[in-house]
């Protein structure tokens, strides 16, 4: 069963296909809150111990560097991984984007970067358009291999389309089974952006509770966490749990090995709470 995982095996994480021809992988670690030599060590243990491939980090998480680190001190080699950083809201417009990114590869020490994002719309100043010409000029350069967004609206990413041409490769979002998001989902999938999902198990803050999740944990011999990870790949988003603990590291990455009954993917779905159903998705942004 998916829970009775052999420690000394990391897992293989499966690929998808991004529209711009490269491979991201299925499920990815969030690195938020990881610093210092403990964060070093963790994001080390995620990849050579627990198979983890896809890295997450961010400007505004301040640990570029110790991903760097990581990415220096794993046996992995550089091009089996997939490290994303995001530019910030206070680093909107063409030339800022470029200096922003410059920057972070500094910090990590990397020569390129396999995805970049768009952290947040920052609607307010209204220069994402702007700072996506940036992240196409940076492709164009070679310094970032794919290029998406954050936190962005079908609106905003329609708006990207039309003045540029060029279609987000992501769109990471709020997504979990209180805050589904079907449809935002479904219009990803028909223009050909890949669903990425930040906070994929809300925290926990009681969904592991809930009875379509336990029930279904019971069923396939897994954890509540392993069925919620589940859950977002058959819903079609990527997952990027956090977690600095090795067992936990290498149970979340254990989810390839079973599948939920469309049965039970419904009834978590149906999970989605009233005061989350109508709320608007820039009301904050990932810390």
């Amino acid at each position: 069963m998916a829970n009775s995982f052999d420690d000394t095996t990391p897992a293989i994480i499966p690929t998808l296909d991004l529209n711009d021809g490269r491979a991201i992988p299925q499920l990815g670690l969030g690195i938020y809150a990881m610093k210092g030599e403990e964060g070093v060590d963790a994001i080390v243990n995620a990849v050579d111990n627990a198979g983890y491939r896809l890295l997450d980090t961010a400007v505004n998480y301040e640990n570029e560097r110790e991903v760097g680190q990581a990415v220096a001190n794993t046996e992995t080699p550089r091009e089996d991984l997939f490290v994303t950083s995001k530019i910030p809201g206070r680093h909107h417009g063409f030339d800022e984007a470029i200096a922003s990114t410059e920057e972070s590869l500094a910090r990590l020490g990397l020569d390129y970067l396999d995805l970049h994002l768009i952290h947040w719309p920052n609607p307010s100043v209204g220069k994402y358009v702007d700072t996506w010409r940036g992240l196409i000029e940076l492709r164009e350069r070679g310094l970032v291999e794919s290029i998406g967004v954050s936190n962005f609206t079908e609106a905003m990413l329609t708006e990207l389309i039309d003045a540029t041409g060029v279609t987000p490769a992501v769109n990471q979002v709020e997504l979990h089974p209180y805050f589904p998001q079907a449809e935002l989902i479904a219009f990803h999938r028909s223009i050909g952006v890949q669903t990425e999902s930040w906070s994929p198990l809300y925290r926990d803050q009681g969904l592991f509770d809930e009875t379509p999740i336990a029930e279904a944990a019971a069923a396939h011999d897994v954890t509540p966490a392993q069925v919620v990870l589940r859950w977002h790949i058959e819903v079609g988003s990527i997952p990027i749990p956090k977690s600095a603990n090795p067992e936990r590291q290498r149970s979340n990455a254990d989810v390839f090995d079973f599948a939920l009954t469309p049965a039970e993917v419904a009834a978590i779905s149906a999970l989605e709470r009233g005061r989350m159903k109508d709320r608007d998705p820039l009301t904050h942004e990932e810390m």
